[in-house]
């Protein structure tokens, strides 16, 4: 099993230094999540080939591993234009990927919740293009349902995968987004069974509690998800029962700590992770 760091509150560390400053915080293993200097959000990636061979130079030298990069691009969206220079993104991502010896790639289905249909065809294109690359290449694809995505639901992402078929691609359960998912931790993970290979780690309040109003969002009726990547206690997942049926489902997979909401006191949060991680593991070993 990995545990991971997403880098995320620290992406200003430059890409260089990176390894070194996550070996500093006590993993081993990073996540890499969009940044400006590597690949950013829906954008192409802005790293060249002699920084991926320094970059992979540092985290030897740092004795830290790549468990996965994490693009997120525009993949399944309705707009054509869109769709073809996302899979542009995603080839050159997966090269970067190959180049840094990484076998794992995870992402969000994308695409839009009002138009799932539009979305899901043309999720069906891009995959036709691009699982022919992460098989040549030898690397795996986790994804993961995400709220306004056109699949939000982790009992239909499960259905989903099951119907791409591949041995190369896996699915992913984000604790933060439990309640717009189905709000069913355990009966998720224990649904996906084997197809589960990765779990993002952060608590979140139910912002869908009390018909909707747990949070006034103005104008009323806006289609907002709101949620947030908290430490583990200040939410209301309840991760026990999570941990315990990843151990009832055999997980042997990548726990990533990915918490975003405090930028300010990054080191300390990404810190307390690691030591909750191990806690909860030792307690449902």
């Amino acid at each position: 099993m990995k545990i991971a760091l997403d880098p995320y509150m620290i992406r200003h560390v430059p890409l260089l230094e990176l390894p070194a400053a996550v070996a500093e915080l006590g993993y081993e293993w990073i996540e890499l999540s969009p940044r400006e200097d590597f690949i950013p959000f829906f954008r192409h990636p802005r790293v060249d080939d002699a920084t991926v061979r320094k970059f992979r130079k540092a985290l030897d030298s740092a004795g830290v591993g790549i468990s996965s990069v994490l693009p997120l691009f525009r993949w399944s969206g309705p707009d054509e234009d869109a769709r073809q220079a996302a899979v542009r993104y995603w080839k050159r991502s997966i090269q970067i990927a190959a180049d840094l010896g990484v076998n794992s790639m995870i992402s969000e289905f994308n695409g839009r919740p009002e138009e799932p249909d539009r979305s899901e065809a043309q999720f069906w294109k891009s995959m036709d293009e691009l699982l022919p690359v992460f098989e040549r290449e030898g690397i795996r694809l986790a994804l993961e349902p995400h709220p306004d995505d056109f699949i939000e639901n982790g009992f239909d992402a499960v259905n989903l995968i099951r119907g791409i078929n591949h041995p190369n691609v896996s699915f992913l359960y984000c604790a933060p987004h439990t309640f717009h998912i189905g709000n069913d931790a355990p009966g998720i993970i224990k649904y996906a069974g084997e197809l589960l290979t990765h779990v993002h780690l952060a608590d979140v309040l139910d912002h869908t509690a009390s018909s909707g109003n747990r949070y006034i969002l103005n104008p009323p009726g806006t289609a907002a998800r709101v949620h947030q990547h908290l430490d583990i206690g200040e939410g209301e997942v309840d991760f026990d029962e999570l941990f315990h049926e990843l151990r009832a489902n055999g997980f042997d997979g990548t726990l990533t700590a990915c918490v975003f909401a405090w930028e300010d006191r990054a080191r300390e949060s990404s810190l307390f992770m690691r030591e909750k991680i191990a806690q909860y593991l030792a307690n449902h070993s």
